[in-house]
C-alpha cells in the first residue's frame, strides 16, 4: 500500500484522537472540545507542530503546497479546543519558534514519546505524516533524512519500520516519473471541474475530495482494506492532477 503522498490532516487528526480516555489534559479529548490547562507547547498538539516545524525547516524551504498542508493541520488541530481560534495563532507561534533551530529537536520528540509510550501505531502515524511533509516537494534530501531519522530515534519507532516507509514513498516517486504525464484537461475532469474555473473553486474542489479519499479517514471509519486501497490510489490520481493545474 502506498503511503498517502500529499496527506492533509484527516489522518492525523484521526491518530491524535484515536483511543484516548484524555484523563489527561496533555492529550486531545475527541469526545468534546477541550478547554486548554496549562502550556499548549508541552501539549501533545503543540509538540506535533513543533516536529513539523523541524522537518520543514531541514531543506531550507516551505513550497506552496507544504504550507496549504500546514495551514489545514493547524485549523484541524485547533478545532479539538475551546477558543480555537486562539489556538490557532498559538500553534503557528509554536511552528515559527521552533523553526529557528534544531538543537531540541530529539528533546521534543521523547516528550512527545512519554505522551504515547503506549501507542505505538499513533507514532507510527504521525512518523508517516512528517515524512509526507518532507517528500511533499518531491526531494527528500539528505537533510531531511537525518532530522526524521533523528525524531524516529526518539520516538523509539523500529528501524525496519523507519526505513520501509521511506522506501515506499521513494517507490511510488520512482513509479510516478516513470508515468506519462497527465494532460490539462485530464486533471480538471479528474477533480469533476470545467477546464479554466478559477483557481480558488479548484483549491476548495481539491480540499474536498482529499477529505472524501484520504485512506486514514476511510480507516477511521472502519472501511474494507479493498476500499482504503483503492482511495489510496484515487488520492493519487488527485494530488498529481492537482499540482499539474496549480504549475500551469
Amino acid at each position: 500500500m502506498n503511503w498517502m503522498v500529499f496527506l492533509v490532516v484527516g489522518f492525523l487528526f484521526y491518530m491524535l484522537t484515536r483511543g484516548y480516555k484524555t484523563v489527561d489534559y496533555q492529550n486531545i479529548n475527541i469526545n468534546k472540545k477541550q478547554n486548554l490547562r496549562g502550556n499548549l507547547a508541552e501539549h501533545e498538539a503543540g509538540l506535533l507542530v513543533a516536529l513539523m516545524a523541524k522537518v520543514a525547516k531541514a531543506d531550507g524551504k516551505v513550497c506552496e503546497l507544504e504550507a496549504e498542508l500546514l495551514s489545514l493541520t493547524f485549523t484541524d488541530i485547533s478545532k479539538a479546543f475551546e477558543d480555537s481560534e486562539n489556538i490557532r495563532e498559538q500553534l503557528k507561534r509554536i511552528y515559527t519558534k521552533e523553526m529557528k533551530s534544531f538543537d531540541n529537536t530529539i528533546v521534543i520528540a521523547q516528550k512527545y514519546l512519554s505522551l504515547t509510550s503506549s501507542d505505538y501505531r499513533k507514532r507510527l502515524g504521525v512518523m508517516e505524516y512528517l515524512l509526507n511533509l518532507a517528500f511533499i516537494d518531491s526531494d527528500f534530501s539528505k537533510a531531511e533524512f537525518m532530522i526524521c531519522e533523528d525524531i524516529a530515534n526518539a520516538l523509539e519507532l523500529k528501524r525496519a519500520d523507519f526505513e520501509g516507509m521511506i522506501a515506499r514513498f521513494e517507490q511510488f516517486y520512482a513509479q510516478k516519473k516513470q508515468q506519462a504525464g497527465m494532460n490539462l484537461k485530464k486533471a480538471y475532469e479528474i477533480l469533476g471541474l470545467k477546464e479554466g474555473v478559477e483557481f480558488s473553486i479548484v483549491k476548495k474542489e481539491y480540499r474536498k475530495l482529499v477529505r472524501k479519499y484520504h485512506p486514514d479517514i476511510l480507516m477511521g471509519q472502519g472501511k474494507e482494506q479493498s476500499i482504503i486501497d483503492q482511495a489510496t490510489q484515487k488520492l493519487q490520481e488527485i494530488n498529481e492532477a492537482y499540482e499539474l493545474i496549480k504549475k500551469r
